[in-house]
């Protein structure tokens, strides 16, 4: 996006390459915000050279961590069901409840003073982190996503906001997200025809 070289691996985490040979023994920085961090190439509105403005940058992405990241609601509502193995239906709901509260705290204070995260006129590194999270919903079933979603008007536009400024790099990075949508709504579909 901002002429930063990398090499994109993609690995099939529900054939369990991340644990095949290849992975083992090597420094391999899995995680994009690390490089991005101490990257010299990142454009001053992304990472900003500013101390107050890169620390609120920063605030957001140390909030992210201990909040929006732990009210993935995907591994017990898609990742789980797709391997087979039994959802865990407290540990759902608890991370929706913690999902929620994330999202509010996105909604009224991250959100409150811009069209991006910490008032910035342009996305950052954090905006490009976090919408992310927010885009991995997309594979939740219609009516799950929706709920969850459709209270927080402030965080959907946030996302449209960065959608539009980063297109086409946006689609591209969420192919797989789009693509694991698709599958994984076909299958719901497959599986409530059966039950009918």
């Amino acid at each position: 996006m901002n002429g930063i070289y990398f090499e994109e691996i993609t690995i099939d985490i529900f054939k369990n390459q991340q644990h095949t040979p290849e992975y083992k023994g090597y420094v391999t920085l899995v995680y994009g915000l690390c490089v991005l961090l101490e990257y010299p190439g990142v454009a001053n509105h992304r990472y900003p050279s500013d101390l107050i403005e890169r620390a609120k940058v920063q605030y957001v992405l140390d909030w992210h961590h201990a909040n929006l990241r732990r009210g993935s609601v995907v591994m017990n509502n898609v990742i789980y069901p797709l391997k087979g193995i039994p959802s865990n239906p407290q540990a759902a709901e608890e991370a929706e409840k913690t999902l929620e509260k994330a999202l509010t705290v996105l909604e009224t204070f991250w959100l409150k003073d811009g069209p991006f995260l910490v008032g910035r006129s342009q996305p950052s590194i954090a905006d490009l982190n976090l919408v992310s999270e927010v885009m991995a919903l997309e594979i939740l079933s219609e009516e799950l996503h929706d709920r969850i979603l459709s209270p927080y008007k402030k965080v959907l536009q946030w996302v449209e906001n960065t959608k539009s400024t980063t297109t086409p790099h946006f689609e591209e990075i969420h192919r797989v997200i789009f693509k694991t949508k698709k599958e994984f709504r076909a299958q719901l579909a497959l599986k409530s025809g059966k039950n009918e």
